[in-house]
């Protein structure tokens, strides 16, 4: 199994910059995918990006150009740089993490909220 743990939120204004991090711990050699999702007031939760052990990443059309989901392997972590942030980029942001014959492990969810 693995251990997710999400860190880097906060309250930033509009058109600042937040990087989220994600370190994970435990079985990460299962990991296959891992991704950054988001939940907004009043909204489902929404897939923001995801990036393969291959280095593929892919996002939602609301965020392209501005955020960025990369990985370091050496240190087990993912990050999400989120650039030009506006209000409606508030929400809990989560790290999951796809796994070979184990559910999607998901991190606990860190709070970004963009206001002036």
């Amino acid at each position: 199994q693995v251990q997710l743990v999400e860190s880097g939120g906060g309250l930033v204004q509009p058109g600042g910059s937040l990087r989220l991090s994600c370190a994970a711990s435990g079985s990460i050699f299962r990991i296959t995918v891992m991704g950054w999702y988001r939940r907004a007031p009043g909204k489902q939760r929404e897939l923001v990006a995801t990036i393969t052990n291959g280095g593929s990443t892919n996002y939602v059309d609301s965020v392209k150009g501005r955020f960025t989901i990369s990985r370091d392997n050496a240190k087990n972590t993912v990050y999400l740089q989120m650039n030009s942030l506006k209000p409606e980029d508030t929400a809990v942001y989560y790290c999951s993490a796809d796994q070979v014959f184990y559910p999607r492990a998901w991190g606990q969810g860190t709070q970004v909220t963009v206001s002036s």
